[in-house]
């Protein structure tokens, strides 16, 4: 027990330093959960900190992300890539010991946690792909997948709406490889959680169907591990472990105390807690001896080497599924997927199919889904209005074997959160759905995706007022403009089955940033194009039509807009009046582009009008000073759609007359 004492107090003593030299941070987390972290990690978490992606490690996450300082040190004290420098380098500029843990950036680091509950989110994503794993690529004689995923989280993250949604949904999916460690300490920023958060978090826990072990002292090793053996015990159900703890336990004077959850104790109680600890240690200095406790090295090389045997095994009696398993969580694509998809892309060209574009995307999922085992779906209680079922679908329910479709229910941030988990997890390629004006409920997960950079995908239908009689409460405006302000989120806006077909591949083909398909409900006519014309979509924006001369006006549109833009420049083409027509369905893409294409498609001194049926601000810089936006900069109203554009002067005769003001001006 005093060696485990020792490994824990090294852990609180290396946060409480570093968080003291940086000027700030979260020492309280750290300190009261070394206990609990210890034991995790000493007795049960199985990992190898010299291959951090070894594909059947446990997965660990921190979901309050706050607390990073204790997942930088488990990090550092195990053996992995993480050296003392960089921790006391915490929080500074290009450390790889940022305030809160990024995926990408520190090697161990499981996804990007700060947004509480968020990481409850996608370790239940992360659990839910180890299942599914699990169920297409084990055999009797043969468990290659076969791990669990941890979790810590505290108040915070339990009082966040996100955790009802994936609490609930966890344990109706029966994910017992999941297993959460509640830090129930009752102190947040405002002080004791009791005035505000007093709901009993066991009850409501096993109401979802979740076993739950209550009453754990978070600061005792042997009862701890005794929850976590209970736990492991039941894999039919995810766990709750609710752990008691005391917040900046070891620290005389601030334990117990909201104050220290946010804000570094000072150096004179910094002191005091060495002494009360008895760490007789200079701050950043660790005991040989507790070095060589925490060392997981030539463990987690004997866990891998193991794993590897047993996987050589299996690749000799299933080579072929030992084949597809590597390729699925190396994140390739089959060979004869994009083969597939430019024939595809072929036949549609050739075809004329005048479909909603959530139909389209449909008609993809249908054509390409099938080459793609690895494709997980799903929607939030929208797949028939999202159009995200194929026949290829198959349910993931509790006792199934396999499926490939999530019936999320009505949670869109939960959804969000657990697409992401399965993108961070590998071996899944995930795709959910919702309408676009319901993007605000899971955009900070789509947020920390673009952060991320996974290849997370979000089918976003019912695109603008086109959605009709449900009026401005389904009727997004702001939303599309909104979603392409997060940095590297690519958002597809396709005006056809042709465009939506290429804004699918590019998003699959993209393995390190996250894609928004934006599509409409009602029908749109597939415009005529040249296979040349198809490929250039994939630039992000093109010319769809184009005048026989230099164009005198320059027409910008997206998804249902384009075919008004397309009707006016064909009448102004019968009153001699040149005019090309540019389609962009996806900006960022437009923008990464070289500069000479980009001005081959927008010539820097032809007039410009922008035609998107949604807020204008964002594409001023298109259309320059010569130019124009049509837009909507105000809520919808409730009529039929086609009605409501015409009121609102996006159909073929509002771009008609504002195109004839600018020719006359220009």
């Amino acid at each position: 027990m005093q060696e485990r004492k020792k490994m824990a107090d090294a852990l609180r003593m290396l946060s409480l330093d570093a968080v003291q030299q940086a000027g700030s941070g979260h020492p309280g987390a750290p300190m009261g959960m070394a206990d609990i972290a210890q034991v995790l990690w000493s007795d049960y978490l199985k990992h190898n900190p010299a291959e951090p992606s070894w594909v059947d490690r446990d997965r660990f996450v921190l979901s309050n992300g706050h607390a990073s300082m204790l997942l930088y040190s488990l990090l550092h004290l195990t053996g992995y890539d993480l050296s003392l420098e960089e921790l006391k380098r915490f929080r500074q500029m290009g450390s790889k010991t940022p305030g809160h843990p990024e995926y990408g950036q520190t090697p161990g680091v499981e996804t990007t946690t700060g947004p509480l509950g968020q990481g409850l989110g996608n370790a239940a994503g992360m659990a839910l792909a180890e299942m599914l794993l699990a169920s297409r690529f084990n055999t009797s004689e043969h468990r290659i997948v076969d791990h669990y995923t941890y979790v810590f989280a505290g108040d915070g993250c339990l009082m966040e709406g996100i955790s009802h949604e994936v609490g609930s949904l966890a344990g109706t999916l029966g994910l017992g490889k999941l297993i959460v460690f509640y830090d129930d300490n009752e102190i947040s920023i405002d002080g004791n959680v009791r005035q505000w958060f007093n709901e009993d978090v066991a009850a409501r826990f096993s109401s979802y169907g979740w076993q739950v072990i209550p009453g754990v002292d978070g600061h005792d090793p042997r009862a701890v591990s005794e929850a976590v053996k209970q736990a492991r015990q039941d894999v039919g159900r995810p766990s709750l472990i609710c752990c008691k703890t005391r917040i900046a336990y070891g620290s005389p004077n601030m334990s117990g105390s909201h104050k220290s959850h946010g804000a570094p104790l000072g150096e004179e109680e910094v002191e005091a807690t060495r002494k009360n600890l008895g760490w007789e240690h200079p701050p950043f200095v660790i005991p040989r001896e507790v070095y060589d406790a925490w060392d997981a090295r030539e463990t987690g090389r004997k866990l891998q080497k193991d794993w590897e045997e047993r996987f050589a095994a299996y690749e000799a009696e299933y080579p072929d599924l030992a084949r597809e398993f590597k390729r699925r969580m190396k994140g390739d694509l089959p060979e004869e997927f994009r083969e597939a998809a430019q024939e595809h892309l072929q036949e549609l060209v050739r075809e004329e199919q005048d479909l909603a574009t959530r139909k389209a995307s449909q008609a993809i999922l249908e054509r390409l889904g099938p080459q793609l085992p690895e494709l997980v779906g799903g929607s939030a209680d929208l797949s028939g209005s999202n159009s995200t079922l194929c026949s290829s679908s198959c349910p993931v329910e509790e006792g199934r074997i396999e499926g490939n479709y999530v019936y999320y229910g009505v949670r869109e941030l939960g959804m969000a959160a657990m697409v992401n988990g399965l993108a961070l997890h590998g071996g899944c390629i995930p795709y959910c759905g919702t309408f676009l004006v319901f993007s605000d409920y899971a955009r900070s997960a789509m947020r920390l995706a673009a952060l991320s950079g996974i290849r997370s995908m979000f089918v976003l239908t019912h695109d603008s007022i086109g959605v009709g009689e449900d009026g401005p409460t389904h009727q997004p405006v702001e939303h599309t403009a909104s979603l392409r302000m997060i940095p590297g989120l690519r958002v597809w806006r396709p005006c056809d089955i042709v465009e939506t077909q290429v804004a699918w591949r590019v998003a699959l083909e993209t393995a390190r940033a996250p894609s928004a398909l934006v599509l409409s409900r009602q029908k749109m006519s597939q415009r005529v194009r040249n296979l040349t014309a198809a490929q250039e979509i994939e630039r992000g924006g093109y010319i769809l039509l184009d005048s026989q001369d230099r164009p005198e006006l320059v027409i910008i549109a997206t998804g249902s807009e384009v075919e008004p833009a397309v009707r006016a420049a064909r009448q102004l083409d019968q009153e001699g009046r040149k005019v090309r027509v540019v389609s962009m369905p996806c900006l960022e893409i437009f923008e990464a582009q070289e500069a000479e294409y980009k001005n081959s498609v927008l010539p820097r001194d032809v007039p410009r009008l922008v035609v998107e049926a949604g807020t204008t601000d964002a594409w001023y810089k298109y259309a320059g000073s010569k130019g124009a936006v049509m837009g909507l900069d105000r809520f919808g109203a409730s009529a039929p759609g086609g009605e409501l554009f015409k009121h609102f002067g996006l159909g073929t005769e509002g771009v008609l007359h504002k195109a004839r003001e600018l020719l006359r001006s220009s």
